[in-house]
This record gives C-alpha cells, sequence and structure tokens, in this order.
C-alpha cells in the first residue's frame, strides 16, 4: 500500500497525528469553561460566549476555530448570589477595589450545566463537536471553593478527499474516493477547579478516552505509524490577583499542557484589568511566539476581547499571524455586574 495514505490519514500532524489534535486558544484565559467543564455554572448567570480564531493567516488551509459556549447554574434559587456594586456604578472610588476584595465570600454549593458547540478546521480536516457538561461547586471555606465536572458528548471528524492529492489517483484506499469521509467518535472530558478571591488552579483532560481513526476502513495493515489515533490532551492552569493600586490589577497565569508524543508546552500570561471595565494583557509561548490581548467590559450584558499572535518559529516566514475575538453576553444577569465574579 503506498505511502502517501499517510496524507489522507495524518494530513497536518497537529491534527490527526500524535501531536496536538484539539484547537489552541489564546483567550482562554477569559473563557477558561473552554478547556474545563468544573467552570460550568461558577457565576450566578449564564454566560454566553461565541468566539472565531483564524490561525496562521496567510497559509492556504491553516486552522480556523469558531465555538459557542453557554454556562450557568443549574438552580438559581441555589445560587442567590447578592447585588454588586458595580451594578450601581458608582462616581469616585472604585466600587470593586481592594476593599471589596476583602470582603469576598464563596458563592453557596450548587450544581452548574454548560454546552460547547465546536467547528475546528485545518486542511483537509474538519472536527465538530457538541458536549454537554456538569459542574458540581462546593465551598472548602467562607473564602475557597472547589469544583468538579464532566463533559460529554460527540464529535465528528471529517476528511475532504477532494482536497487530498494522491501520487496513484487510482490508489485503492483513498484515492477513489470523491467526497466527504466522516467519522463519529465520543468526545469525554474531566476537570478540577479551585478557586477563591485572589487566585485559582485548575486541572483538565479532554479527548480522555483514546480511539483509533483512520479513514481506510481497515484496509491498511502494518506499523501504527499509518494508523490515526485520537489521544487525551492534559491541561494544568493557575493565576493570581496582584493590585497595583486600587483601580488596577495584574493577574498573572500560567498554563502547561500535555499531549503524548508532543513537547510539553507553556504560556506564560499577565493580565492587567482597569476598574472591572478595561484589560490588556499578553501571552508567551515558549519556543512557539508571544501574545497581545485586550478587552472591554461595555455593559452588564456584553463584553469583548481581542488577541493577537505572532510566531517565534520558522511558520512567520509565511503567516501573517493569529487573530482571535471573542463576544461575551451575560443572560440572566440580574445584579447588573459588569464583571465576573469569580472567574477573573
Amino acid at each position: 500500500m503506498k505511502k502517501i495514505v499517510l496524507i489522507g490519514m495524518l494530513i497536518g500532524s497537529m491534527h490527526l497525528g500524535y501531536g496536538q489534535q484539539l484547537p489552541h486558544y489564546t483567550q482562554y484565559i477569559m473563557n477558561p469553561f473552554i478547556i474545563n467543564p468544573a467552570i460550568a455554572g461558577i457565576e450566578n448567570y449564564w454566560d454566553l460566549r461565541l468566539s472565531h480564531r483564524h490561525q496562521w493567516t496567510g497559509i492556504n488551509g491553516s486552522p480556523v476555530t469558531t465555538y459557542l459556549t453557554l454556562q450557568g447554574p443549574l438552580h438559581r434559587s441555589d445560587y442567590a448570589g447578592e447585588a454588586s456594586p458595580t451594578g450601581f456604578n458608582p462616581e469616585g472610588e472604585n466600587p470593586r477595589g481592594h476593599a471589596y476584595w476583602q470582603e469576598y465570600t464563596t458563592p453557596p454549593s450548587h450544581p452548574g450545566l454548560g454546552l460547547t458547540v465546536l467547528n475546528d478546521k485545518a486542511g483537509p480536516i474538519n472536527r465538530f463537536s457538541i458536549t454537554g457538561a456538569y459542574a458540581h461547586h462546593i465551598n472548602l471555606s467562607p473564602r475557597t471553593s472547589i469544583s468538579a465536572g464532566i463533559g460529554l458528548g460527540m464529535q465528528q471528524v471529517s476528511l475532504d478527499t477532494r482536497k487530498v492529492e494522491f501520487l496513484d489517483p487510482n490508489d485503492p484506499v483513498l484515492g477513489g474516493s470523491a467526497g466527504i469521509l466522516n467519522r463519529w467518535r465520543p468526545d469525554v472530558s474531566l476537570g478540577l477547579w479551585l478557586y477563591s478571591a485572589n487566585f485559582f488552579a485548575g486541572a483538565s483532560a479532554q479527548n480522555i478516552i483514546p480511539q483509533k481513526l483512520g479513514f481506510d476502513n481497515g484496509k491498511v495493515v502494518g506499523a501504527s505509524a499509518y494508523q490515526g489515533k485520537l489521544i487525551p490532551h492534559l491541561f494544568l492552569t493557575t493565576g493570581y490577583r496582584l493590585w497595583l493600586n486600587d483601580d488596577l490589577n495584574v493577574m498573572p497565569s500560567v498554563m502547561v499542557k500535555m499531549i503524548t508524543a508532543a513537547p510539553v508546552s507553556f504560556d506564560v500570561n499577565a493580565r492587567f484589568m482597569y476598574r472591572d471595565r478595561l484589560w490588556m494583557g499578553a501571552s508567551y509561548r515558549i519556543n512557539d511566539g508571544v501574545a497581545g490581548m485586550f478587552g472591554v467590559n461595555i455593559s452588564s450584558l456584553i463584553n469583548i476581547g481581542y488577541s493577537y499572535d505572532y510566531s517565534s518559529s520558522a511558520l512567520n516566514v509565511v503567516s501573517k499571524g493569529s487573530h482571535e475575538i471573542m463576544i461575551g453576553i451575560l443572560l440572566g444577569n440580574k445584579y447588573g455586574d459588569t464583571c465576573p465574579r469569580n472567574v477573573w
């Protein structure tokens, strides 16, 4: 069987080989639910997020990722919450300055639900998934909570053979295919999240069930290098809030991403927040590149964020960078809060 079959099965080592298969996000610090189901229900309203990312613009067939997430408390009566000073927008001193966070208390124990609909396309490969999440939040102390969550769903991985060139158009495995080949697989994730007024720490695993994935219907035999496989991705995150003055704080954070047979990835981030209204930050991905980002909490209903990534690898010769935009809509935000209280 011709070696060119690898083009159809492992096109783009990031997606169907043993490297990264799931999308990369720069603004995960603004929506950690996209990588950790334990976030579901962390605030006292429903948080709807719409995101679009175009990675490595300028390269034909570069990854394009679009997703929608929705998460919130299961029973609003169990999570009554309390009025926040930012809902009244008083003049003068910052209503959510250092003194406000000195009085922070954890939300009551409660369950949460979430939904993720995602589409990730790179060259001839497309991955679509829809996943539901359940989480439960428990108080450890008056100022610290922990949550555990699970995500369950399905994912469809597709190969458009019309975009793949074979050495032999009559190759008996895929050469004669004309159209889109689809494979459905389960999508399971788990997560933990520890949070308080001034720190957070999380651990999550996506694609936790290793699964074979191929488009050859069992016709290719031999070395494992010829066999596609979905593999687990592990994420470890932590961050801390530091006050520079009563109006400005900085939140350094780190994410470690571990994937089978791929180098460990490190993201180091710093985000500056002014009066819970405006924020800007930067991210450095070791041996990969840097990113700049900013956002505005426009009102108690809408917030937006944008990021630009510059690759320091050889890709920067042909790539014009990566763009990512996110729009947040806070549904049922009865206290009119302009900034999340437990995800910051």
